[in-house]
């Protein structure tokens, strides 16, 4: 088990943080039987080029698993989230969603702070 570090900055991994690969593994966390790669091509609109580059980085960090077989005389590849890269996705998520958190505090607080200064006019309070 990974020791998480307190500052959630340091826990926004590179690997989910492209908006490509967000969209790839919030599509795969939708289902257990996998996703086919056209079906995946269609929902992220990446070409197959650009989709495969993605996949092989993914692959290679063990976050997925790329299977191939022929259905009939066609070939078919699905995609699947391995537990591994579930897990180190739903990291992910919680470090973004408490950074998030920490900027929409910080937004909120500030505006509350923050006083309008116009020359020849009371401040108001923005």
């Amino acid at each position: 088990m990974s020791i998480k570090p307190e500052n959630p900055y340091q826990r926004l991994k590179r690997i989910f943080h492209e908006p490509s690969r967000l969209a790839i593994l919030s599509l795969l966390c939708s289902t257990a039987n996998g996703v086919s790669f056209n079906e995946l091509k269609k929902e992220c609109q990446l070409t197959d080029g650009n989709l495969s580059r993605h996949l092989k980085t993914l692959e290679d960090a063990r976050i997925i698993r790329v299977e191939k077989r022929f259905m009939g005389n066609r070939p078919r590849t699905t995609i699947f989230l391995t537990d591994e890269g579930r897990q180190s996705f739903v990291e992910y998520l919680n470090a973004l969603e408490e950074v998030l958190r920490k900027a929409e505090t910080s937004l909120t607080a500030r505006k509350k702070r923050k006083i309008l200064r116009v020359p020849g006019i009371n401040p108001v309070k923005a």
